[in-house]
């Protein structure tokens, strides 16, 4: 945290204000590739909704604002949520649908090493905006769904010095601090925030810091923008329970630990040479640097070998433990005080890098209304060290997991330490152009063309070296139509795509798979993920009333999948074949006098396109080979059919208060693409939230989430809990496994400006 603060400092620094010049070109903002080309249709986020609780909470704001967005808990922390739509996912998880493209200030935020999506190194408390965008290739890889499209805050728009404290009914404290000096020429800001959450679930403790400074300066036909953020976090996430132990304790955790430490540092410089009345070229340069260690604690399937019963082997009751395990060579012994063996598996990624866009952007007001052209190049280049080892572990009793000190690997090589550097580059040109063609009438047309390329050498030998190549052009085009002043009809199409990431390129081999989707073993080559999309829509704003309805198809090819091993807690991923998801999203909003009522429902039909047989050992539904099968049509997991968002608020100058619910339908399994089982339930929450003036500059915030206490899930899987006994739910036999949702909690901040 020490380096990030002294590149913030720094930053600060290199911008400090100067004196106004009226003279002046504005400031400008960048979003991501393509400047404000196809911006209009997107759903936003503004400042006041993602502040309108207690504390700033992306998450929420956009789970709230947007029509069939959807939070998954599948990692069992708050502060690593897993962002929804469409049937895609922007995640932190290794083998989910990454199929949102999120940029920070019209820099990429999907980490290299598998393209997740961090949201606990993100700094919420700056966050001036967010766009949820329609599928565009100019965003690049990853926009299958769509694009989120975050901005901060500059030292104008949070001016002064700001100080907030907030405390919950379940155990979390935190803090939040900026200043912000300058004019509409120079300013500077600087937001800082830390967290305490000792987890609502047993044994789950969370600690968060987070720092972010920007500077910008506009000269004669020119400009500067430099940022600093940097992050340290240490999260534990304890995933999924039994559905019978959650029943029997809430709260409780299935196996434990589930720690992840991550330290986070980016540095942006963006300056801007203005051509013209109308054109202007931007460079947004970067360079990051991100350290992660995970700790995990897991059951496992050890015993007595076959035949040496004095050494362990790998295996199971039913087929026998035939696999030796082998720590430093030799044959691990059984040890006697140990009644049952687990696994204890640590892993650490070091990824450093950065990248550039260039590009021309122009601007002008013609007869038939605004034009816009943007052409631009961008690159990339990032490397990652990856290590990992499973340790021998002690199953505690209360089902924490102990490490033994035994670095394990078997003679089969399903298990073995892992060292291995990766390095991906992405060399990209994109144009996109939006163009009246009548006074009603615009086009917006848009492509890019990438290269890319993944490079994986082996440390420990040469079994993971790899090379692999990836070139693609996808284009887009869009209509606009003005039907009348105040409502607007679209129609468009895009192909976009994805690469698969280091990690998934590396964990493909069904005979040697990857614990956690952590590790990595000999690559069999996947093909890249592409998405063709169609969207139509109508948006009226009459007077106080406005309204949207939007129809969409998503249809992709060779999608990746995260598939389950036939040895415990290890999966490995494959291209099975396509998919459809579509739908249909309307949202509808009324304001008058401080009131607001708004409402937003989705449908969002998601199936798979092509049968195919499936790896799922753990589902009470697979054959004697632990396969299930895949039938077309069957539901993508993860995925609500039906959501609806309702609010209802009034606000004044002194006070504001709102109620808010979301409602979302039954969701698959994970790991029953089958369909074969009970869904997870379907659930409607209500939240409370308002704000009070206490004095000028001093303000009163609550919340109270979960207003009646319900208990749901947000995600599911299966866990294998045949061979453990569960001391709060004697004799438990299902093996569905819920993310549980967290149960009532009251926030009050209490908040200060001077």
């Amino acid at each position: 945290m020490k380096t990030g603060l002294a590149a913030a400092l720094a930053a600060v620094a290199l911008v400090w204000p100067a004196p106004s010049r009226a003279d002046e070109a504005p400031l400008i903002t960048v979003v991501a590739p393509g400047g404000a080309i196809d911006l209009d249709e997107a759903r936003v986020i503004d400042a006041r909704a993602l502040d309108a609780a207690a504390r700033p909470d992306l998450g929420r704001a956009l789970e709230r604002k947007v029509p069939g967005l959807t939070l998954g808990g599948a990692t069992g922390n708050a502060w690593q949520p897993s962002i929804g739509w469409r049937g895609f996912s922007a995640s932190p998880l290794q083998g989910a649908e990454q199929g949102l493209a999120v940029y920070l200030d019209g820099v990429r935020f999907n980490q290299p090493f598998g393209d997740v999506v961090l949201v606990d190194l993100l700094p919420e408390a700056a966050l001036a905006r967010a766009r949820l965008t329609e599928a565009s290739p100019v965003h690049g890889r990853n926009a299958l769904a769509g694009s989120l499209l975050l901005e901060t805050h500059d030292g104008t728009t949070l001016h002064g010095l700001r100080l907030a404290l907030d405390r919950d009914s379940l155990g979390s404290i935190g803090g939040i601090a900026s200043a912000g000096l300058g004019d509409a020429d120079s300013s500077v800001l600087l937001v800082a925030d830390r967290r305490d959450d000792e987890g609502w679930r047993d044994a789950s403790p969370s600690r968060l810091d987070r720092l972010f400074a920007k500077g910008l300066h506009a000269g004669q036909g020119w400009g500067l923008e430099v940022q600093a953020l940097a992050a340290r976090t240490r999260l534990t996430g304890n995933g999924v329970s039994p559905v019978e132990l959650l029943a029997a304790d809430y709260r409780a955790v299935f196996t434990r630990p589930d720690t992840t430490r991550t330290s986070f540092l980016r540095l942006v410089a963006a300056p801007y040479v203005e051509l013209g009345a109308s054109g202007r070229i931007e460079l947004r340069s970067h360079y990051q640097r991100l350290s992660r260690r995970s700790a995990n604690g897991d059951l496992a399937d050890f015993g007595p070998c076959d035949g040496k019963s004095g050494f362990l082997c790998l295996g199971d009751e039913e087929d026998g433990f035939s696999e030796p395990l082998l720590s430093g060579g030799a044959a691990v012994a059984v040890d006697p005080a140990v009644a049952d063996y687990a696994v204890f598996n640590r892993g650490r990624e070091r990824t450093h890098g950065g990248g550039a866009t260039l590009q021309w952007l122009d601007e002008r007001e013609t007869d038939r209304g605004t034009r816009r052209f943007a052409v631009g190049l961008s690159w990339e280049r990032h490397r990652t060290r990856f290590r990992a080892v499973s340790e021998l572990g002690a199953l505690e009793e209360d089902r924490s997991v102990e490490a033994l000190g035994h670095v394990l690997a078997s003679a089969d090589g399903a298990i073995a330490p892992v060292d291995v550097d990766s390095r991906m580059s992405d060399l990209a040109l994109f144009a996109s152009a939006e163009q009246p063609l009548t006074r009603a009438l615009t086009a917006e047309l848009g492509a890019r063309w990438a290269r890319n390329r993944v490079e994986l050498d082996d440390r420990l030998g040469t079994a993971l070296d790899g090379r692999h190549r990836f070139a693609r052009i996808n284009p887009s085009l869009e209509f606009d139509y003005a039907l009348q002043k105040n409502l607007r009809a679209t129609a468009g199409f895009a192909m976009t795509s994805r690469i698969p990431t280091p990690a998934e390129l590396s964990c493909a081999d069904p005979e040697a798979p990857c614990t956690l989707a952590n590790f990595f073993i000999a690559d069999p080559p996947l093909r890249a993920v592409t998405a063709r999309n169609w969207h139509v829509g109508l948006e009226g704003a009459p007077g106080r009333l406005g309204w949207r309805l939007s129809l969409w198809r998503a249809d992709t090819r060779n999608d990746i999948r995260m598939v389950a091993s036939q040895v415990r807690g290890r999966a490995y991923f494959a291209n099975l074949g396509r998919s459809r998801r579509q739908g249909v999203e309307a949202s509808l909003e009324w304001h008058r006098d401080g009131w607001r009522l708004s409402a937003g429902y989705a449908f969002t039909d998601a199936r798979f396109r092509s049968p195919f047989l499936l790896s799922s050992p753990a589902n009470p539904m697979a054959d004697a080979e632990g396969t299930i099968a895949v039938a077309r049509g069957d539901r993508l997991p993860g995925t609500p059919r039906h959501a609806l968002n309702l609010y209802a608020g009034r606000a004044t100058n002194a006070w504001e208060l709102g109620a808010a619910m979301r409602a979302r339908t039954a969701q698959v399994l994970m790991g029953d693409e089958g369909n074969d089982n009970p869904r997870i339930p379907g659930y409607a929450v209500f939240d409370l939230f308002g704000r009070l003036t206490l004095a000028p500059g001093l303000e009163l915030a609550g919340e109270l989430r979960n207003l009646f206490d319900k208990r749901y899930a947000t995600a599911g899987t299966f866990a294998e809990i045949e061979k453990i006994d569960l001391v709060e739910a004697p004799g438990a036999s299902d093996p569905r496994a819920y993310a549980p949702g967290a149960p009532r909690r009251l926030t009050v901040s209490l908040r200060a400006h001077f």
